[in-house]
């Protein structure tokens, strides 16, 4: 797992969702650390939203993805 989110091209931004979702009971997803409604809307978002939704969660590094290696 990668934390990598530069992707592959301008429109290609990795989702940093790791398949351990908590978003029916938590505001922030543990496994992954965004929103419910970053969650929700990431398909819709820009990449240049999602770098920033990246940088955020990295530069928190709370979430599994982060702490679990």
């Amino acid at each position: 797992m990668s934390d990598d989110f530069s992707g592959n091209g301008q429109e290609n931004v990795d989702s940093p969702c790791i398949g351990i979702c908590s978003t029916l009971f938590d505001d922030v997803c543990r496994g992954c650390g965004r929103t419910i409604l970053e969650v929700s809307n990431w398909v819709a978002m820009s990449p240049s939203e999602k770098k920033q939704v990246w940088a955020r969660i990295t530069a928190e590094g709370t979430a599994m993805r982060f702490t679990q290696k």
